[in-house]
């Protein structure tokens, strides 16, 4: 397979995604805590490349007290920040990869959260377990079925729950994943919800990352009976120079990238 068909945009099945992203998060997570854990810290929630902090944003409301459950946690640095704002978190991913950075940060910082290895289609808690739930950038894009991730979600959150993931914003599909001047035009349809895939020699995938436009997202949201009551889009600070991956200045300044949902269960 030449290097032009590792890349490309196709359909692929829950389960060819849930196995290609759980070995390329497995395999990575040395190298992606290496370029990203100065970051976004041990004992910090950082929302976005931005720079948004949740103890300035306050999307979560008042967690003091509350049981909390972070979904696609990585190495649960945001788990660890609420659990010293007096929450009490429980911190979830698919990958043993990440999940041995994130003991690592237990140890090496002393906030120990409790930690949990499994899928977000198939959270293994029992019917309106946690008062919140969040997510910054974990699970929401890597899963095929994203609608029956919300209903999970839906399901172990107490009435008047909230739900506030961030994702990449979806507009950026339309452009290509490139911090510079080449990641300024246009060059995908916005409405080809196919999603991005890395695939080895053999055409399987390696990695695989979905694109949902607003309205999409919205709709799942609804379905699964949240309430939409905020889409914070935050804007690139003065000041911030750092480029992770094709977020940059250059392209921060123009258009947004990323995308948070703020959601609630609706009480009663």
């Amino acid at each position: 397979m030449d290097d032009d068909d590792r890349v490309t945009r196709r359909q692929v099945g829950d389960a060819e995604a849930r196995t290609a992203n759980r070995r390329w998060w497995d395999a990575d997570a040395d190298a992606y805590q290496a370029e990203h854990g100065s970051f976004l810290g041990d004992v910090d929630f950082v929302w976005c490349p931005e720079g948004l902090r949740e103890a300035d944003a306050r999307l979560l409301g008042d967690v003091a007290g509350r049981r909390v459950l972070e979904v696609g946690c990585g190495a649960a640095s945001c788990s660890r920040w609420l659990a010293t704002q007096q929450a009490r978190p429980v911190a979830l991913d698919l990958s043993a990869g990440m999940l041995r950075h994130a003991a690592q940060a237990n140890a090496r910082s002393g906030v120990r959260v409790p930690l949990a290895q499994a899928d977000a289609l198939a959270l293994p808690f029992a019917d309106e377990t946690f008062d919140i739930a969040c997510t910054a950038f974990g699970a929401v894009p890597f899963v095929e079925d994203s609608a029956a991730l919300m209903r999970q979600v839906h399901r172990v959150l107490r009435p008047g729950g909230r739900w506030v993931f961030s994702v990449t914003h979806p507009m950026r599909w339309i452009f290509l994943d490139d911090p510079g001047e080449g990641g300024l035009t246009a060059v995908h349809s916005y409405f080809d919800t196919r999603p991005y895939v890395e695939q080895d020699e053999h055409g399987r995938a390696s990695y695989v990352e979905q694109h949902r436009t607003l309205g999409d997202r919205v709709r799942e949201l609804v379905g699964a009976g949240f309430r939409l009551l905020d889409l914070v889009e935050p804007q690139w600070p003065e000041g911030h120079e750092g480029i992770w991956g094709q977020w940059s200045p250059l392209r921060g300044r123009l258009f947004p990238g990323t995308a948070i949902f703020v959601t609630e269960k609706p009480a009663g």
